[in-house]
This record gives structure tokens, sequence and C-alpha cells, in this order.
């Protein structure tokens, strides 16, 4: 864009110069015409293309005014939407940013030659950018670097929350006037995130599984089983499970003799089976033979009673048992994760099932049983966690189990808890818990006659649970981050196997020494730097370490330079492994 505000003006005072000095114009004429008579010699610039001499920045709507070294005729600008000019006379020009983007500059004499060129950048006012995220972050370290149509991010935060808002806000800020709701917003100028954060990202996930299971269980049965052996009409009683079978005395063990004379008989007439035992003959279905069966569940005591009462065979059975449980169950898995990922851990198996499919097929689907633990950590501002977790402890129960086809399929039974919480780094939350106490009393027994006293009780049962269970689910969440593999500890260490001397002589397990204590988690100071932890995740105070117990030499471990032990012990938030 051509400016010809210069010309317009120089024209205007040499009109009014002319108006107001006649006698100065008159007395100037000869000598005026005098020159007119020579061809004017007007210098003309050297030929070529002419780049911009200086590279100037500007925030939008700064301005500058700039003082030339000689007078000017023209001025030109590439872009006035991004940076224009204004001629304030001759020697200055005004420059000021408009919008985002760049512009050149040139100005240029009478003769054509350049007397002023430049590159003008202009970008968001810095100043006033790092002065609104001090204001919205004054936590965070943050500093904003922009060139052309890309903005950098450089500095430190306390979470990667804290980075995504800075991100957020700083594209909002560069980006005036554009929706930033929609999936792919149509942005002047993107914002590269290169802040670092001031935490460890890695999340150790502690979890304690504490359960005692008490159970008490009593039971008094009593089974009756009655025959009529007398002539005539039958009669026979029966109440509970069958305690046994009464049949006929079994005489085909016993030798037979002549009983003829016995009963008036000609010899050798009458052959009986003799009973040496009890020293007579026995009649043919004279006798009654009793056989007591075991309670099909095996886990009573029973004490049988048979003999005759009032013409009839009785044989009773009555069962007596009481069970006394308790189950300590103690879990305690740890898994660490990176923020914002997932991670799983398993230690147990799966069981197969069989199912029942169309025409007579059957497919195996298989159950994951034993510890396992899955959670997402999120770490916030002010040091603080974000857990979704979801912890959980199985195992086989053949108590409960189904049988199919010839196979006892065992039930699983489960302890499981997921939920969502928030908490500081070595700070611990009960995230489940359970206390049941269930008392059940039953009774089985022949209506009408169960209900008659002393007697009644032959012909009802009672039985008395009683269970109690107590389960508590602890977390505990830790910032930490690596250490150095000469400070670990394994459960194999100082392993040796036994020979077969040792092991079959002196009962041994194992030769030599196992190592010392495993490392535990020591919370460590956070470093100087910005931004601080907030007051909102102080740390509770952590007792001074107990000694650790002298470490058995071993030829294997190399020794670790001062050096080394030097570069790894350089504190950082969270904790590591000593």
């Amino acid at each position: 864009m051509r400016l010809h505000t210069l010309l317009a003006r120089s024209a205007a005072v040499m009109a009014m110069a002319a108006v107001a000095l006649p006698p100065v114009g008159a007395a100037a004429a000869p000598a005026a015409a005098k020159r007119a008579g020579r061809p004017a010699r007007i210098g003309m610039p050297p030929a070529g293309v002419t780049r911009p001499a200086i590279e100037k920045r500007l925030s939008v709507g700064e301005g500058e005014l700039i003082t030339l070294p000689s007078s000017v005729v023209d001025v030109w600008t590439s872009n006035p939407g991004v940076a224009d000019v204004y001629v304030a006379n001759p020697r200055q020009i005004h420059l000021f940013g408009k919008d985002f983007g760049d512009s050149t500059v040139f100005a240029t004499d009478a003769s054509g030659g350049v007397v002023y060129s430049a590159l003008i950048h202009v970008a968001q006012n810095s100043t006033s950018l790092d002065r609104m995220m001090k204001a919205a972050m004054p936590d965070a370290d943050i500093r904003v670097t922009q060139v052309g149509q890309i903005a950098v991010l450089n500095g430190t935060v306390a979470s990667p929350e804290d980075s995504a808002q800075a991100q957020s806000l700083v594209t909002s800020l560069l980006n005036p006037g554009v929706n930033m709701s929609g999936d792919n917003p149509s942005l002047k100028i993107a914002v590269v995130n290169r802040l670092r954060t001031a935490t460890p990202l890695q999340v150790n996930l502690q979890v304690k599984f504490a359960e005692v299971s008490r159970s008490f269980l009593k039971n008094i049965g009593s089974n009756l089983l009655t025959r009529d052996t007398t002539g005539g009409f039958q009669f026979g009683v029966a109440s509970g499970r069958a305690p046994g079978t009464i049949g006929n005395f079994d005489t085909s063990r016993l030798p037979l003799l002549d009983a003829s004379a016995r009963y008036g008989l000609p010899a050798g007439s009458l052959q009986l089976p003799f009973d040496p035992k009890t020293g007579q003959f026995v009649l043919p279905n004279s006798g009654s033979a009793y056989s007591f069966t075991k309670d099909s569940g095996g886990t009573r005591s029973s004490i049988g009673l048979a003999g005759k009462l009032l013409g009839l065979d009785v044989l009773s059975a009555i069962d007596l048992g009481e069970q006394n449980g308790q189950v300590t169950t103690l879990a305690n898995p740890n898994l660490t994760a990176l923020s914002g990922e997932t991670g799983t851990f398993l230690a147990g198996g799966e069981i197969p099932i069989p199912i029942s499919q169309a025409l007579g097929t059957v497919t195996v689907e298989y159950k994951e049983f034993g510890v396992s633990l899955a959670y997402t950590p999120t770490v916030l501002a002010d040091g603080r966690i974000s857990l979704r977790v979801r912890p959980e402890v199985s195992q086989l129960d053949y108590s409960n189990a189904v049988p199919l086809g010839g196979t006892r399929i065992p039930a699983l039974t489960t302890r499981r808890a997921e939920t969502t919480v928030e908490l500081g780094s070595g700070q611990s939350f009960m995230i489940a818990g359970l206390m049941s106490n269930t008392h059940n009393n039953f009774f089985d027994k022949t209506p009408g006659i169960g209900d008659v006293p002393v007697l009644g009780a032959l012909f009802k049962s009672n039985a008395f649970q009683r269970n109690e269970t107590e389960l508590v689910i602890i977390i505990t969440p830790y910032l930490v981050k690596p250490t150095n593999a000469n400070d670990i500890v394994l459960p194999t260490d100082g392993y040796k196997a036994p020979t077969d001397l040792q092991r079959v002589l002196l009962g041994q397990l194992q030769s030599g020494q196992t190592g010392g204590e495993r490392p535990k988690p020591v919370m460590q100071v956070a470093p100087a730097v910005a931004p601080a932890i907030g007051a909102a995740a102080a740390l509770p105070a952590l007792p001074a370490p107990a000694p650790q117990p002298d470490r058995p030499d071993r030829p294997d471990r190399k020794a670790v330079k001062p050096a080394d032990r030097k570069g790894a012990a350089a504190p950082a938030p969270g904790f590591s492994i000593n």
C-alpha cells in the first residue's frame, strides 16, 4: 500500500508559502527560470532485491515511534492487517501491531533509496500473558515463548492436571473469539506443552485384606426305626434318617442239629439251627438282626440303641455333632503403575468349569481365583492421588461344590471392593469393611408326638449355628521413584539347596542363610523446586527408622562405589527403597 500523506503535506506547505511571501517568490523567479533551463538529475537506486534489514517483535496493540536518519517520501507495508504504519512527518513513522502474524515494512526517500526496512513479528503480549498465568496459577513456574503460529510452554508444574489446565488457559488467551467446545477448533496459534511435573508419576499401591471368620455348629438328631414282629397286623414307626436296618437272624452259618427230642418227635425227624453262644435252637424267622449306618454327612457322632420293646423291634440312633472353626486371611498385594494408566495383578490361578451346550457338547470356561488387584491412579494437584481401585480375594469352596457328571465343581468364596477415593501419598484409607454375626436355630420334629414332654425328644432334631466374620480392606498409595539395584534384597538371596545328607538325616529344607530384611518404603523430602507442594497434602511425620541388622557378606555381590551411591541418593518426591 502506498501512502502519499507526506507528499500532500509538502504541496500544501509550498502553496501557503507562495501566497504569504510573493516578493520572495518574485525575486527568486529569475534564478528558478535559470535552473529550469537545465535538466534535473535524480540519483537512481541500484538494481537488485532488497531484504528487510532488521527483525522487530511487537505485541498485539503495542506501538513504536521510529525516527529515521533522513526524510522519506514513500512508506509501504505488506500486511496492514497485522502491522500498520502511520507517518507523523518525513523523519518519523509509527508502527503498531494489530493481529498475530508477520508483516514487512519499507520506507524509501525521493531517490528510491531504502531508508528503513524491517520484518515485523506480531504476537500476544508476553508480559501480560505471563502476568495472567501467574495470577491464575501462582504456584507454577510457566514460561510462554511464541514463534510465529506456535506457542511453546516451558517450566514446572505440580501435577499433570495443572499441566493440562495451563495448556487450556494459554490456548484460550492466544485464540480469542475461537469456540473451544468443538472437537477440532480452528486455532490461530497452536500450543505445544513442554511442561514438566515436580512430582514423580509412578504410584505404588499397597492393599491389605484382613479377615477373621469364626463358626460354631451344634447338632442333636434323633432317628428311630421300629418293626412289629407279631403275627397279624404289622406296625412300624420311622423318624429322621435311616439309622440302620432290622432284619431276620441269619442262620445260614449255624450248624443243623437234631431237635426231634426237644419237641417230642421221633429221632431224626426235625433238624434246626443251633446257636453255640446261647446253647439254644433257633426257629426260622424267630430272631431279629440289627445293623447301624453312619450319618451320610460323616461329620457327626452316632450313638445306636437296638432291642425289643413292647413286642416291637426298635432301632434308634442319636446323632451328636459339634464343630468349631476359625479362618484367618491376610493378603497384602502391591502394584506400581504410571499415573493415568491401569495396573493389574493376580496371584492365584484359573479353575476350569464345564458348561453344557446343545447336542450334548460341553465347553470349558476358566474362572480366575486368588488375590487380584486392578487400579488406575491419577496424580492431582498438591501431590494428592485419585484412585479407581478394585481389589479382590477369592478361594475355592468345596463345601458348596456342585456335582456335575461325576465331578464336583467347587464354588468360589469372594471378597471384592470397587470404589474411587482421593488421598495423599503415604496416607491410608479403609475402603471397605464387614462385621457380620448370624445365629440360626433349627427344629425338625414329628407333628404332635414331637411336642410330648420327654418322649417327644425321640421324635425331633435340633441344630444351632453361629457365624462371626470381620473383614477390613485398607489401601495406601505412595509416589515412588526407581532405586539402585544393589540396594534391593530378594527372598532368594542366600538360598542354597540342602544335600541329601542334610535333607534326610538333619531334616533341613535349605542350606545357608537368607538375606537381610526386605527394603521398606521411606518417604523423602521434596526438592526445593517450584511449584511447592501445597499444605492440603501434608504428609504424616514418620518415626525414625529402626536399625537394620548387618547383612551377611556375599562374595557374589558387587560393592557399591561411593560416587554411584551419592548419585542415586538425590532427594526427590515420593519414596525410594533403602
